[in-house]
C-alpha cells in the first residue's frame, strides 16, 4: 500500500473517533448482522409464534423505539458523546438477554426484547454522526461519516453471511447465534466507552453558512422519508417483483442484495469524496435524481420479456445503489453542517427519526403498491422521489451551523 494511501487511511481512522472505536463499530456491525436479519425467524422457530403476532411485535418495537429519539437528542446536546454510543450498544444487550429468556409462546417478552433492540439500533445513528461531529469537521468529517458506513456494512454483510450459514442447526443456532450477538455488543459497548468523547462549548469559525437562528429542515426531514425508501429496495422492493411477479429465481435477488453491499462498502468512501467538489445540498438532490432514474429504470426492464427481465432489473439495481451511496454520504452530512451546535443532538435525533419513519412505513407501502403493477411501485416511487429532490434543491438554509458556539472535543488521554 503506498505511503500517503496509508496517511490517508488513519487520518480517516482518527476523524471517525480512533482505532478503538473503529473496532467497536465493527463488532456492534457483526452482531447486528448476526441476528437482525433472523429476528424474525428466532421469534417463529425458537419462540414458537406465529408469523404475523411476530411481524407485529417487530414492527410495533421500532415505533415504539422512536419515541425515545427525543430524548437521545437531549442527552447530545448535554456534551455525552461516546457514552451515548456506548449505552445504544448495551440496550441490546438487554434485549438479546430478554429474547434468550423468553420462555416459549411468550409474545410480550420477545416484544420487549425487540423493543430494547430497536432503541439501540434508532439511538447509535445519530449518537455515532454526533461523535464524528465533535472529533471532525468540514469534508473530513463528511468522509468519516461516509467510512463508518462503509465499515458497519461490511460487518452487517459478514455477520449476515455467518448466520446463514448457521441456519442449518436449526433452534440451537438461533440460540447461539443470539448468545454471540449479545457478546459482540458488550465488548463493542466497553470499546466505545473506553474512548471517553464529551463535548464542550467552544468558538469555531463559521461553515456552510452565515449566522442565524435554528435552520428550518422541514422540506429536508420530510424528504428525507421519501429517500430512505432506496435502502429497502434490494432487501424488499426487487425480491417482490422478481420472485412474484417475474417469477425468476431467487438467486437474483440473493445476487442483487450481495452486490448491493460490495458496491456500498468499496465506494461509499471515494464517492464521498470525489462529491466533495460540490455543494451537499446540491449532491443530496443528486441522490435524488439517480434514485428516480433508477426507479424508471426498473419500471422499463420489469416490462421486458422474462429472460431478459431479471438480468436488466439486476443492472438497473446498480444505478439504485450508487443513488443509495449518494444520498447516505449526503444527507447525514448535510444536517450536521446546517446543524447549530447547541441542537445538534436533537436535530439528528429528528432526522434519524424521519429515517426510521421512513423505514418502518416503506415496507407497507411497497407492498401495498406491488399488487397493482409496475407502473403504481415504480411510477409512485419516482415521483416521489423527484419531488423530494426538488423541495431539497430549493429549500433555503435559515441559518447554519457553525457561528458562535461549538462543541469541542475532551476525551481521556
Amino acid at each position: 500500500m503506498p505511503t500517503n494511501t496509508k496517511i490517508k487511511a488513519r487520518a480517516l481512522v482518527r476523524a471517525s473517533g480512533g482505532p478503538r472505536y473503529a473496532v467497536a463499530l465493527a463488532v456492534d456491525a457483526l452482531g447486528t448482522g448476526l441476528l437482525r436479519p433472523f429476528l424474525l425467524l428466532y421469534g417463529m422457530t425458537v419462540l414458537s409464534l406465529s408469523a404475523p403476532v411476530t411481524g407485529i411485535a417487530m414492527t410495533v418495537a421500532v415505533v415504539v423505539g422512536l419515541v425515545c429519539m427525543p430524548a437521545v437528542g437531549r442527552w447530545l446536546d448535554r456534551g455525552a458523546r461516546s457514552t451515548v454510543v456506548a449505552a445504544s450498544m448495551l440496550v441490546r444487550v438487554l434485549g438479546v438477554a430478554l429474547l434468550l429468556a423468553a420462555p416459549t409462546g411468550h409474545v410480550w417478552l420477545f416484544a420487549t426484547a425487540a423493543l430494547f433492540l430497536g432503541i439501540g439500533n434508532q439511538a447509535w445513528p445519530a449518537a455515532h454522526a454526533a461523535l464524528v461531529a465533535t472529533v471532525a469537521h468540514g469534508r473530513e468529517r463528511d468522509a468519516a461519516l461516509a467510512g463508518g458506513r462503509a465499515l458497519r456494512n461490511a460487518g452487517l454483510g459478514v455477520g449476515a453471511l455467518i448466520a446463514t450459514a448457521c441456519l442449518a442447526g436449526g433452534t440451537t443456532a438461533l440460540q447461539a447465534l443470539a448468545v454471540v450477538t449479545g457478546l459482540a455488543y458488550l465488548v463493542a459497548a466497553a470499546l466505545a466507552w473506553s474512548v471517553r468523547l464529551h463535548a464542550h462549548p467552544a468558538t469555531t469559525p463559521a461553515e456552510d453558512g452565515a449566522d442565524g437562528p435554528a435552520p428550518r429542515m422541514r422540506a429536508l426531514l420530510a424528504a428525507n422519508v421519501v429517500y430512505v425508501f432506496c435502502l429497502n429496495v434490494p432487501e424488499i422492493a426487487l425480491p417482490l417483483v422478481l420472485v412474484t411477479q417475474l417469477h425468476a429465481s431467487p438467486v437474483w435477488s440473493a445476487a442483487i442484495f450481495v452486490g448491493n453491499t460490495v458496491l456500498v462498502v468499496t465506494l461509499q468512501v471515494p464517492v464521498t469524496v470525489l462529491m466533495s467538489r460540490f455543494s451537499r445540498r446540491t449532491v443530496l438532490a443528486l441522490a435524488g435524481v439517480v434514485l428516480t432514474a433508477s426507479y424508471l429504470g426498473f419500471l422499463t426492464a420489469t416490462s421486458l420479456g422474462h429472460g431478459w427481465a431479471a438480468p436488466a432489473v439486476a443492472a438497473v439495481s446498480v444505478v439504485c445503489t450508487i443513488g443509495e451511496i449518494i444520498y447516505a454520504g449526503s444527507a447525514t452530512a448535510l444536517v450536521t453542517a446546517l446543524a447549530p451546535p447547541h441542537v445538534l443532538g436533537r436535530t439528528l435525533a429528528r432526522f434519524e427519526l424521519s429515517t426510521g419513519f421512513g423505514l418502518a412505513v416503506s415496507p407497507a407501502a411497497i407492498t401495498a403498491l406491488a399488487p397493482h403493477g409496475p407502473t403504481a411501485l415504480w411510477g409512485s416511487l419516482a415521483a416521489a422521489t423527484l419531488l423530494s429532490a426538488s423541495a431539497v434543491a430549493t429549500e433555503k438554509d435559515q441559518g447554519t451551523r457553525l457561528s458562535g458556539r461549538c462543541c469541542r472535543a475532551r476525551a481521556a488521554s
